[in-house]
């Protein structure tokens, strides 16, 4: 009998686990039906570990006790409280990882001791030893560091039989980068790349919040000091965001935003796409640029 291998794409918004079956790779499900396991983890009221959903979920609550996008920090000194506790950027990952391990474990029923794990084609060799310590942390033989671009081209490529060169265009959650990919014989050979590891779908939120904030301030109101207001409003960014990929226009809505004052401000906006549009133009032009680098 062959070795569990699990596949894990470690994201900075999202992360998946999968195992290859019948030479296919096969998404490992989270929640019922769903593959993806948001890249959170949180401290609970009463103390309990919080991953995925559910940390995510009390973000808008308790933005201190949540940690959010720790794929950007990977390999830095920067330390994240929960509980009074500091973590290191790997040890945050590892309970993702962790996590992973676990629901993959449930679905084979089979003990999980290795693991190849995806980075973005730009990340450092100190951003790869950190992603390999964390799946060490969370009880992994890491076996293999692959680059996200090549594990999409392995995965496309094993169909294929005719040589082929194609471009992967990766637009993660918080990293970019673009590869000139050759395929042939069953062998996959990155021969370009280019790419930025801090542009990504969270930039994209960020314009959508100042957006919002500039609209504050011209209320008046300073939500600088409120941290429940700030991820409120990160939150609706992102779903406005979402709503902006079929939709003409956005409303965005969060009553009660600030209670604290004489009297509670609410939030009613809108944001067209075309406005959007133009706020995203500078990155989706380095992506561009990045591309004819490539």
């Amino acid at each position: 009998m062959n070795e569990l291998i699990i596949g894990i794409d470690l994201g900075t918004t999202n992360s998946e686990v999968s195992i290859v079956q019948n030479g296919t790779a096969v998404l490992i499900p989270i929640d019922q039906d769903d593959p993806i396991l948001p890249s959170a983890v949180g401290i609970s009221q009463d103390k309990t570990l919080l991953v995925g959903r559910e940390a995510k979920n009390q973000y808008v609550l308790y933005p201190e006790n949540t940690v959010l996008n720790i794929k950007r920090h990977m390999g830095t000194e920067q330390t994240f409280i929960l509980a009074d506790t500091h973590y290191q950027p790997e040890e945050i990952s590892a309970m993702i990882l962790k996590q992973l391990k676990g629901r993959a474990e449930a679905y084979l029923k089979s003990p999980i001791t290795k693991a190849v794990i995806t980075v973005p084609a730009y990340f450092s060799d100190v951003q790869r030893q950190a992603t390999k310590k964390a799946g060490e942390l969370a009880g992994l033989e890491v076996v293999r560091i692959i680059n996200e671009p090549t594990a999409a081209a392995l995965v496309y490529n094993a169909a294929q039989e005719v040589e082929k060169r194609i471009l992967v265009y990766d637009l993660g959650g918080g990293t970019f980068d673009v590869s000139i990919v050759l395929m042939r014989q069953q062998v996959v050979e990155v021969i370009a790349s280019h790419g930025n590891n801090q542009l990504g779908g969270n930039d994209f939120d960020d314009k959508i919040v100042a957006y919002i904030e500039k609209h504050l301030a011209e209320k008046n109101i300073d939500i600088a000091q409120n941290a429940k207001a700030q991820a409120r409003i990160r939150r609706a960014a992102e779903l406005a965001k979402i709503t902006l990929s079929d939709n003409p226009y956005a409303q965005i809505n969060e009553e009660y935003l600030i209670e604290d004052t004489k009297e509670p401000i609410h939030l009613s906006l809108e944001l067209t796409r075309a406005d959007y549009e133009a706020m995203i133009t500078p990155y989706i032009d380095e992506t561009l640029e990045a591309i004819h680098i490539a």
